[in-house]
């Protein structure tokens, strides 16, 4: 069944690069908005791909993001506007540095540090990519809840961006122990056509890579949403190599460890010609509300 069938609800890619292109109301100062349709709060990837734009009209066009760090401080409010306040920590000969800070209610919801590096010439190697079957003999994350629980749930149909796992998704691992694993190689791509500049490319990723990064937590301890409490608390990201997030990438994701109510996950991108172009690490809070799993 196609994406684009009529359960489909959620923001289309025109909306969601509606909401990635910040107004700039000072110098140094953006603001921007949620989706009409989305989560009771805001998307962690949204606002880590909105600080990102924020952070990149500020800085020379050839200079290209190579790293960020990223803190969730706040819960954020899907009601209200996101003002983005930049510094311009240094101009460097060949490296850019950016903070940001993101406001609502007068409070920091989340901070980001930026670098953008000049493109020079290097030593070059990659870990390899896993050997994984193709995005074409998989179907997607809608498809398989759909046909596990008769619909799409709401969490799944707001976002513009198709997921087609390889492997077990967590709430399989939560009916079956014998599918539990610590890894979770997933194939994404944006619903659609994006523009050809690398600034939004990196932005979808950036908003991409935080939609399944705690789930391999989960998937490692046969646990699904239900009876767990969970947020993005940090994010970190490497961008090696140019791609273009409008055609499928895999994500091959794994979690090292979890405790304390805290878990950790990572993931290493490849394109399908088997590039690594990113890589990524997130800690979350994973906290168990309860005794039982989703039934």
């Amino acid at each position: 069944m196609s994406e684009h069938d009529a359960e489909r609800s959620g923001q289309s890619l025109s909306d969601l690069l509606r909401v990635l292109d910040l107004e700039q109301i000072e110098v140094n100062i953006f603001r921007g908005i949620s989706p009409a349709e989305g989560p009771q709060r805001v998307f962690g990837g949204l606002v880590a791909g909105q600080a990102l734009v924020a952070a990149g009209r500020t800085v020379p066009t050839d200079r290209y993001v190579h790293s960020l760090h990223a803190y969730f401080i706040r819960p954020g409010d899907p009601t209200v506007p996101i003002v983005y306040e930049v510094d311009r920590v240094r101009d460097g000969r060949s490296f850019t540095t950016r903070r940001v800070v993101a406001i609502q209610h007068g409070k920091a919801i989340f901070t980001l540090s930026a670098s953008f590096h000049k493109e020079e010439p290097g030593l070059d190697h990659q870990t390899p990519m896993p050997d994984v079957p193709p995005p074409e003999d998989l179907l997607s994350t809608r498809q398989r809840l759909r046909e596990a629980f008769g619909k799409v749930p709401n969490f799944v149909q707001w976002h513009p961006i198709e997921m087609r796992p390889v492997g077990a998704m967590s709430f399989e691992a939560e009916r079956d122990p014998g599918l539990r694993t610590d890894t979770n190689p997933v194939w994404f791509k944006v619903d659609g056509k994006l523009p050809d500049d690398r600034l939004t490319q990196v932005c979808l990723m950036t908003y991409a890579s935080d939609m399944t990064l705690l789930d391999t937590v989960l998937l490692r301890h046969g646990r699904s949403f239900a009876g767990i409490a969970m947020a993005s608390l940090d994010h970190a990201m490497w961008f090696h190599r140019p791609f273009r997030a409008d055609e499928w990438l895999l994500y091959a994701q794994e979690s090292p460890t979890a405790q304390g109510a805290r878990g950790l996950a990572r993931g290493l991108v490849y394109t399908r010609e088997g590039q690594l172009v990113c890589s990524v690490v997130q800690e979350g809070m994973i906290r168990v509300v309860d005794a039982e799993g989703w039934s």
